[in-house]
């Protein structure tokens, strides 16, 4: 039987990365944009509201070669 308390979130203090893909030929290419947010729902909901942009500015660094262990890393500001 479950115990009546329910786990509530907990708010990390840390900034959140959110992990995506986006499609290069016929390849993925993994990213990660690193946030100001405290949860990763907040972060996810951050990327999706805001995905043609970062999209683009992924796609900038992919153009420029611009990785990092294999990685495109985005940092919000």
């Amino acid at each position: 039987m479950r115990n009546g308390s329910r786990a509530t979130p907990k708010l990390e203090r840390e900034p959140q990365t959110v992990l995506f893909e986006i499609a290069n030929g016929n390849t993925r290419q993994a990213c990660s944009l690193k946030t100001k947010f405290p949860t990763q729902h907040q972060a996810s909901r951050y990327l999706r509201q805001n995905w043609n942009r970062i999209e683009q500015m992924a796609r900038d660094c992919l153009a420029r070669e611009c990785l990092e262990d294999g990685r495109i890393n985005l940092v919000m500001i």
